[in-house]
């Protein structure tokens, strides 16, 4: 019987737990360790409708990449989430994990995942240490900044994106950082890269850029993680074969990127 801690586990082989961020939640968020798993449900967030879909599924595990809390809630109403999703993990016996930032982190984890998606070559970790935050690498050749964004559009299925520079500004040096990456803009300014591309960056940060003569593309903080999705489907997929266990894994399909652009 394969259990709740046996697919903890092999999450941990993927994505060390020990690599998360310090101020992060990853790893169990509710549930119980031996509850038994025949089928699990992979999704981006932990909502209401993931939790329903899996209930309905008759799934045994939720896995996120976004976890259900990062800050300790002071009282928890069913009546609203996170409670509503840990009030129907608990009648249901349905765990649920979620890998963040020790995912982004790792080794042939998303930030990687997403180079590769995007075309950028010969990465290594934005920063110093051996296992950090973001990607730095290059273009299989040189293309402009307007080259870049729409490459980048077509293959992320995008409908916009934000940009910051001059279009025709020459491009073969890329910084990356799926999720909010405005914590490693200092690093992005300091560095060789022409362009760094990431999300959720605030106006004065792209002025930043702007002034250093830089480029930015924001593809939103959806737009650079909801493919975790498949990466943690491909991923989990393999450890499980290899395991020699028998689960069924479904994606959440019905997740958008909660801003509509008007």
């Amino acid at each position: 019987m394969v259990k709740t801690k046996d697919i903890l586990k092999l999450l941990n082989a993927i994505a060390p737990f020990d690599i998360a961020e310090d101020w992060d939640n990853s790893g169990l968020q509710a549930g119980n360790l031996n509850w038994e798993v025949k089928k699990i449900i992979i999704g981006l967030d932990v909502s209401l409708e993931l939790m329903n879909a899996a209930k309905k599924g008759n799934c045994d595990l939720v896995l996120t990449h976004h976890p259900l809390m990062i800050q300790p809630e002071k009282s928890i109403d069913f009546n609203r989430m996170p409670g509503s999703a840990i009030k129907i993990a608990a009648r249901q016996k349905i765990s649920i994990i979620s890998v963040h930032t020790n995912l982004d982190k790792a080794n042939d984890g998303l930030n990687d995942y997403f180079s590769a998606k995007i075309g950028v070559k010969k990465t290594k970790v934005f920063l110093d240490d051996t296992i950090g935050m973001g990607r730095i690498g290059t273009l299989e050749s040189q293309a402009s900044l307007r080259q870049v964004v729409l490459q980048i559009k077509e293959k992320l299925n995008l409908s916009h994106l934000r940009v910051t520079g001059k279009m025709d500004l020459p491009i073969t040096k890329v910084a990356i950082c799926t999720g909010s990456g405005g914590s490693l803009l200092d690093e992005f300014l300091k560095s060789t890269a022409d362009v760094y591309i990431t999300g959720d960056i605030k106006y004065h940060e792209a002025r930043r850029v702007e002034e250093a003569s830089k480029a930015l593309i924001d593809v939103g903080h959806f737009g650079s993680e909801h493919m975790a999705v498949d990466l943690l489907f491909d991923r989990l997929n393999q450890a499980i074969l290899d395991a020699g266990f028998t689960i069924e894994i479904d994606r959440f399909k019905k997740e958008k990127d909660p801003f509509t652009i008007v």
